[in-house]
């Protein structure tokens, strides 16, 4: 349930940005609007998420994937630049969210396991 909440949460957070983009610095209504319930609908459903997942984890694929999806839009509905060196930098966001990922399941230490085994040798 928790990849479906990161999903909305993300999701929610590209509306977001992409409201902020329309609301020309908070002078159109509507778009203004919609900032703030896309934002509060990010944070609502990342705070969900953070229930059951690592923060780390998680804010590392809520922003880097934002991060990727809205260059995407930006690209295609805003005409905003594409060039080799952008491209680069959203595969090199893409692989530190993997290997971040991949990176929590293995060889970690909890902190509480942590102090519960000085617990148990004093």
């Amino acid at each position: 349930m928790q990849w479906i909440f990161l999903s909305l949460a993300i999701l929610f957070e590209v509306a977001g940005t992409v409201s902020m983009k329309f609301s020309y610095g908070f002078t159109k209504i509507i778009p203004s609007i919609l900032l703030v319930i896309f934002y509060i609908a990010a944070f609502g459903f990342l705070t969900l998420t953070l229930k059951d997942m690592e923060v780390s984890i998680t804010y590392a694929i809520w922003s880097g994937l934002g991060i990727v999806l809205t260059t995407i839009i930006g690209f295609y509905f805003f005409q905003e630049s594409l060039n080799p060196l952008k491209i680069f930098s959203l595969v090199l966001i893409i692989a530190g969210v993997i290997l971040l990922n991949l990176s929590s399941n293995h060889g970690t230490i909890n902190q509480s396991n942590e102090k519960e085994a000085n617990s148990q040798s004093n």
